[in-house]
């Protein structure tokens, strides 16, 4: 679908914060579903459309020992089918924030995504405190690996990831979590936003500012909604993570060749990637999370065809979120990848993330019993087919 026909925003979530103590309060968590309702419903109100609404807590499972934890099981499977059952979902945040090898934590990731529908979670492989974690990044690996064979088409992995730097009240998942007071905080559908921005550039304009007048005349709505409901419901409102999020029917490549001219991955990229994040940086709202440029491969069909193009390379989206992006986010890898191999990158990304001082984060998806070139298909609502690509 042509960008000029669509509403050039969506919501792509209203994320709760609560903070939860070892016994992992039910009514607490049905008190946050029952605002991000309420929200949605006001933003519906106001014409916009919400694709989920979400709830994040404060890293309780990282301060359990394994026996707390196996026994925490029990009551995230009410948790989990509570938000389900409203329409919601849930992440528990890092489930290790230390840099330590814990071969328990692997099995119990597969026990929780097995016992769970709606919960995410992730692993904290790099903090602004500890800088990078390679014990953490190693564990993350392997639960990668382990993950990949749990549901069917490798799906688990798209509810895990390894976070870097990642802040507290981040909106979108899996790596965000909570800490402080009850909050909230928005998550956007923008790319039509950058594509039309990019497209009406012309010779002599600044595509910064361009862009940045035309998210401004976006968010601003969005912001004044938001700061309208924190103070009827008497809850800490956060910001607009910025960050212009593909899916499907919003392209962010498409947006770039907006701009470039040319297809992504071809000589320009970079620099648009860095146009983008300058205009990110500068809007007038209130920000949050990651505010960064997001290539999802498998949510992006453009992206999807460009990789299948070989026009770009894993490296090259980390070159990318040097100058402005989230990290390496649902990329797929062939599913015999060794959990050494993923170690090293998920590394790379925390070095990254340590030296430039920015969140970043790496969800890789691993697909069962495809190797690099060949094509993934999915079935899933979400998720995009594409070329398996090569890791190293």
């Amino acid at each position: 679908m042509a960008a000029s026909s669509l509403n050039p925003v969506r919501v792509r979530t209203i994320t709760a914060g609560v903070e939860l103590t070892s016994a992992l309060e039910l009514e607490r968590v049905e008190a946050a579903v029952a605002f991000v309702t309420r929200a949605k419903q006001a933003f519906e109100a106001a014409g916009y459309e919400v694709q989920t609404i979400r709830v994040a807590v404060n890293p309780v499972i990282a301060s359990l020992a394994p026996a707390a934890r196996d026994k925490a099981l029990n009551q995230l499977r009410r948790i989990d089918e509570l938000v389900t059952s409203q329409g919601a979902i849930f992440n528990i945040g890092p489930i290790v924030t230390d840099d330590r090898s814990d071969n328990s934590l692997v099995e119990w990731a597969i026990a929780l995504v097995k016992a769970t529908k709606a919960i995410s979670f992730s692993t904290a492989i790099a903090t602004p405190d500890g800088g990078v974690l390679p014990k953490t990044a190693a564990m993350s690996a392997k639960i990668m690996v382990a993950l990949a064979n749990t549901l069917p088409g490798g799906l688990a992995n798209f509810r895990f990831a390894a976070a870097a730097n990642i802040p507290a009240g981040t909106p979108f998942f899996p790596v965000a979590w909570h800490q402080g007071p009850e909050s909230f905080a928005i998550g956007m559908e923008t790319a039509s936003v950058v594509e039309r921005a990019f497209a009406s550039v012309r010779a002599g304009d600044d595509a910064t500012e361009k862009l940045r007048n035309a998210l401004d005349e976006v968010l601003a709505p969005v912001e004044k909604l938001a700061t309208q409901i924190a103070q009827s419901e008497g809850r800490q409102y956060l910001g607009i993570d910025a960050s212009p999020a593909p899916i499907k029917d919003r392209s962010i490549a498409a947006a770039i060749e907006a701009l470039t001219r040319t297809p992504f991955g071809s000589a320009g990229t970079l620099e648009a990637c860095s146009i983008v994040t300058a205009a990110l940086k500068s809007v007038s709202v209130r920000t949050c999370g990651y505010s960064g440029l997001m290539l999802p491969v498998l949510e992006d069909p453009l992206l999807a065809q460009r990789a299948g193009e070989n026009r770009y390379g894993i490296r090259d989206v980390l070159l990318y979120s040097s100058v402005c992006g989230t990290g390496l986010d649902v990329i797929p890898i062939p599913g015999n990848t060794s959990a050494d191999s993923i170690s090293g990158l998920l590394r790379d990304v925390a070095a990254l993330a340590t030296r430039l001082r920015k969140p970043l984060s790496a969800r890789l998806f691993l697909v069962p019993g495809k190797k690099v070139g060949d094509m993934a298909r999915f079935n899933d609502p979400v998720l995009t087919d594409s070329v398996v690509m090569k890791l190293d």
